[in-house]
Formats: structure tokens, C-alpha cells, sequence
């Protein structure tokens, strides 16, 4: 944030407590056009604490970018039609306590008021039973947890609000792949814009024909209750002139305990790279995701299918997917 200076707009949009320590703030950070009428992502990070190399991901994304604003003409007209917002570190208390879930032991991906339409895993779906157990929803009837109001506000801000946004929540700790999930987690139905969503992963294999990513549904995988992003996205739907794709990096950790099994007893070798090496290949490695989803929203107009289109992709989107 330091080195960006009058480039980025930052702001605290919480502090939260942790039981011992300091307050932490939640920071937005934006950059590039603030008008609502030109397209914008938003990244994402450090919503579970133990998985903090989601949040490094994102910093090293928003680093790339402020040192090439020092001589990248080019990123300069970007920013003029388009508009960038980080939230490295959603959950800091989480962060700084090494734990999954917020200081209030809330699992902030099972914190948003959606109920699952079909049956979802014993507690990893999700679960009112106790603080103490992982996947803990938070208390029937209680607010949304303060950070996850800040995801929301910051969404509802700067992506909602605009004709065109995608937004990338990057994760790790599933599998030996690396997977991109969009919605929904909540049923197993496919979402309204299945379409759009099946012509951007087409666009993606286009200029990035060797990428190692599997695109699907969360819903291929497991339901869960409480998603934030099936949350957002329905809520973007009420508005017909509104296009908001959100998008979850799902790094797969077993990666990285496949080449060192001493990472098993450690909790955070669970979620993490802990060799030098691997966490710098890992941060390349998904450098140009990152940045292929900021021209790809810039350039949406190009590659949004049209009413005629859109028909072959849906047909195609759920011969692939369902």
C-alpha cells in the first residue's frame, strides 16, 4: 500500500477483536476507475486463516501491478476503463491465530443466510453445533460475522453495483489439482449465467491452452451451507442489468504435502507450502490467472456471448458440467 500511494484508494472497512491482541484492521484496496459504470474484479484472500497462502497470492498480484504502474504504459489506459478491489486478508484474527474460522470460532464461507436445497456432508457442510468443531455457521438467527459484512459491503460497493464484475476468492486445501469453482454450493442446479460462465473458461483454454486448472461447479464436489458467494451472486441476480461471476481458486495443498509428507504434522503444512521454493512457484504459478481475469472483464464486451451464442454454450455448459 506503501509504494502504490496516490495510485490506490485504501481504507478499513472493519477491526475486529481477536481474544488477546491487538485489533485488526480489514482493508479494501482499490485502484484504476472509480466510475460505476465501467467493469471491475475483485480479489480475495485470507478468508480461512489457516490457508494463508491464499492471501499471498493476492498480494503478490496487487505487488505485480503497483511496480509496473512505475513505467507500464499500457496497464495505465487498463486502469482508465476499468476498476481493481483487494481484500488480501479478510479474516485477520483468523490469520494471526492460525485458525480456520474468525476469533469468534465462525467459519466465514458457512456464515452468509443460504440454506442448502439438498443434503450436505456431516459437519463440513456446515454445522450449529459448537464453536469448538470446524465448518461452525454461527449462532440460528445471529448476524452475519463483521468480516463477512465487510466482503459484503465491499462487493455490494464496488463490484454489484456495476454492469459487469467477476470476483476471485483464493483458497487452498483440496485435492492434488488446483481447481476454479463458481457457483452454487448450496444446490446442485446449474446457475443463470451458465453461459457466460462456460464462454470464459473457453476464452481461458484459448489463450492458456496448457493451464492446469479444472473448472467446475462447487456443487461437483460437495453442497455446503452458508456460502458468501452463492449469497452475492443470487442477490445479484435481482437486478437484470447486473453480471457478477464469482469465481473460488481452490489450490490444492496436497500438492505440496505429496512432496514433503513431513508437512502432515504440521497444521499449517496442511494448507500451505512451507519451502521457500515451493511458496515463489506457487505465487507464479497463478500470476496469469489473475491477470487474465482483469482483461478479460476490461474486454467483456468482446467475448460475452450474445443471445444467439448463448444458447450453444449452455447446451455445451451443461453437457460438460451436468
Amino acid at each position: 500500500m506503501a509504494l502504490g500511494g496516490a495510485h490506490l484508494e485504501v481504507r478499513v472497512v472493519r477491526e475486529v477483536h481477536a481474544a488477546s491482541g491487538p485489533p485488526f484492521p480489514v482493508y479494501a484496496i482499490g485502484m484504476g476507475n472509480p466510475s460505476p459504470d465501467v467493469p471491475a474484479v475483485g480479489f480475495f484472500g485470507g478468508v480461512h486463516g489457516l490457508e494463508r497462502i491464499g492471501a499471498e497470492v493476492v498480494m503478490a498480484y496487487l505487488q505485480h501491478l503497483v511496480m509496473r504502474l512505475r513505467w507500464d504504459r499500457l496497464l495505465h489506459q487498463q486502469l482508465e476503463h476499468m476498476r481493481l478491489v483487494f481484500m488480501p486478508i479478510v479474516n485477520p484474527g483468523g490469520l494471526w491465530a492460525a485458525t480456520r474460522g474468525n476469533p469468534n470460532g465462525v467459519d466465514l464461507m458457512r456464515n452468509a443466510p443460504v440454506e442448502a436445497l439438498d443434503r450436505v456432508p456431516f459437519l463440513m457442510g456446515g454445522q450449529r453445533l459448537s464453536a469448538g468443531l470446524p465448518w461452525y455457521r454461527g449462532r440460528w438467527g445471529a448476524p452475519m460475522e463483521a468480516e463477512s459484512q465487510a466482503l459484503c459491503e465491499v462487493v455490494r460497493a464496488e463490484l454489484l453495483s456495476r454492469p459487469f464484475s467477476l470476483a476471485l476468492d483464493c483458497h487452498s486445501g483440496f485435492g492434488v489439482r488446483d481447481r476454479l469453482w463458481f457457483p452454487f454450493a448450496h444446490t446442485r442446479k446449474p446457475i443463470a449465467h451458465l453461459s457466460e460462465l462456460h464462454a470464459l473458461k473457453a476464452l481461458f483454454q484459448e489463450a492458456h491452452s496448457h493451464h492446469q486448472y479444472i473448472i467446475e461447479p462447487q456443487s461437483a464436489q460437495y453442497l455446503a451451507h452458508g456460502d458468501l458467494w452463492d449469497y452475492l451472486y443470487l442477490e445479484a441476480c435481482e437486478r437484470q442489468d447486473r453480471l457478477f461471476l464469482p469465481l473460488t481458486l481452490e489450490m490444492g495443498s496436497w500438492i505440496w504435502v505429496k512432496k514433503n509428507p513431513r508437512q502432515l504434522f504440521s497444521r499449517m503444512g496442511m494448507f500451505n507450502p512451507l519451502i521457500d521454493h515451493r511458496q515463489q512457484r506457487v505465487l507464479r504459478r497463478h500470476l496469469s490467472l489473475l491477470d487474465f481475469l482483469s482483461r478479460a472483464a476490461c474486454s467483456h464486451h468482446r467475448w460475452v456471448p450474445d443471445h444467439e451464442r448463448s444458447a450453444q454454450h449452455r447446451a455445451d455448459a451443461l453437457a460438460e458440467w451436468y
